[in-house]
């Protein structure tokens, strides 16, 4: 009898031992090297003859050369001379612009799941599809597990994938009891209890402070969350401000997810930096919240496609949320352009510039939103942002020209990043 027990407690140990490992290599492993050293491409890269927009206010250059050299811009103008040992990027009269940014993405499909192990034929076509091909050399994950998204960064940094830079918030944080409905519907009960809701002031600050410890670039928050349909649990106020706080002292931003006239409050009164969409219940979002928005130096990035393809097909709902954004642009906001796909299962981004349009947008103003105005909010701006010599090697290019329509932004024909072309049609 006791040499069975003994054979148990062996086999117990044993069992727990190797559920430790299998952890420890699922979600521990994965973290490692949180922020590469990255790497830039060597060798002389030029396009030619192309159209070319350094900046959303600057004039185009109407048959320019980008000059490339190691990784850096090295000269961009009408009259630039490319060495013959140069690799050109086949363009005739394309249209060049600074790379795009996507600030709202997620990583959270099945299949982005063991990021780590999967192969990289199968991670570089997931990546070409859902950002290359749209034009985006850098993006802004606002919450996913860790373990996926630091792992396909780290592989993409260290040149093994072909995919955008990019920034991660870690895992984002709700209220208390706070998961959204539409969480709860679509994860095991499990899952949905492992989301940070943290109740206190201490438990959010812990949360926050295990996020950057392991790689996070920046804090994301829900100040208010549809806990179910037609009803949106704000954030207490105490909790966001000691989010927001932590993240401030150490050097990050904070961007939320709004929802209604309360969660913009608790993200206005906390001091988070970024509204992560446009409120959808715009009931009591008016011009005075707005104005205080702006004037606490926050900014908006609207989703708009996210509402009309995941919440309802009417046209009319969508109204009075261009006019939101609208009013927002018009008061001096900044605006910053995302989708939130990983959530949203439709990568085009077509359908994102005609409602931009619809809220009175003009191509300077979304070229600025999917470079200029990124980077400015990143803090990265003397390395990202403008075709400037210099800079690094982020480069979008373009069939058509968005000055004769904003969908020409989806027109994409090839990716430069870092000086490396990592996708052409």
């Amino acid at each position: 009898m006791r040499r069975w027990a003994y054979r148990l407690l062996f086999l117990l140990l044993a069992l727990l031992l190797m559920g430790c490992i299998a952890i420890w290599v699922v979600e521990f492993y994965p973290r490692r090297v949180a922020h590469p050293v990255q790497t830039r491409a060597r060798g002389i890269l030029a396009i030619e003859h192309a159209r070319i927009y350094t900046s959303p206010t600057e004039p185009l250059t109407e048959d320019g050369t980008v000059l490339i050299r190691d990784g850096l811009i090295a000269a961009v103008g009408p009259h630039v001379e490319v060495p013959a040992s140069a690799t050109v990027v086949p363009c005739d009269h394309c249209v060049v612009t600074a790379g795009f940014w996507n600030a709202h993405v997620h990583f959270t499909e099945p299949k982005w799941l063991m990021a780590e192990w999967k192969h990289a034929d199968v991670l570089n076509a997931q990546l070409a599809d859902m950002f290359l091909s749209r034009g985006f050399t850098t993006v802004i994950d606002l919450g996913s597990n860790p373990a996926d998204t630091l792992s396909i960064r780290r592989r993409v940094e260290s040149g093994e994938l072909a995919g955008p830079f990019i920034y991660t918030a870690g895992t984002a944080l709700y209220p208390p009891h706070g998961a959204p409905f539409y969480l709860r519907e679509t994860m095991p009960a499990w899952m949905v209890a492992l989301l940070p809701q943290p109740a206190t002031t201490d438990a959010a600050q812990g949360v926050v402070r295990r996020n950057l410890s392991s790689g996070a670039d920046l804090t994301k928050l829900f100040t208010g969350s549809w806990v179910a349909r037609g009803h949106v649990l704000p954030m207490p106020l105490d909790i966001a401000k000691a989010a927001v706080t932590t993240t401030h002292m150490n050097g990050k931003l904070v961007f939320a997810h709004p929802s209604n006239l309360a969660g913009v409050r608790v993200a206005i009164d906390s001091g988070v930096d970024v509204l992560a969409h446009a409120a959808d219940d715009t009931n009591g979002v008016d011009q005075a919240l707005l104005s205080t928005a702006i004037s606490h130096n926050m900014a908006m990035i609207p989703t708009l496609k996210m509402f009309t393809t995941t919440v309802t097909k009417d046209p009319h709902y969508m109204d009075p949320i261009c006019a939101e954004v609208n009013q927002f642009h018009q008061l001096g906001g900044q605006l910053i352009f995302g989708t939130d796909v990983g959530y949203m299962e439709d990568y085009s981004t077509e359908g994102e510039f005609v409602e931009l349009g619809r809220s009175g947008l003009n191509w300077k103003d979304v070229l600025a939103m999917l470079t200029t105005n990124p980077a400015a909010r990143m803090g990265v701006s003397d390395s990202k942002g403008t075709v400037s010599a210099g800079k690094l090697a982020d480069l979008t290019v373009l069939d058509a020209d968005p000055a004769d329509g904003l969908t020409n932004f989806s027109k994409v024909r090839a990716v430069v990043r870092s000086g490396r072309v990592v996708w052409q049609r």
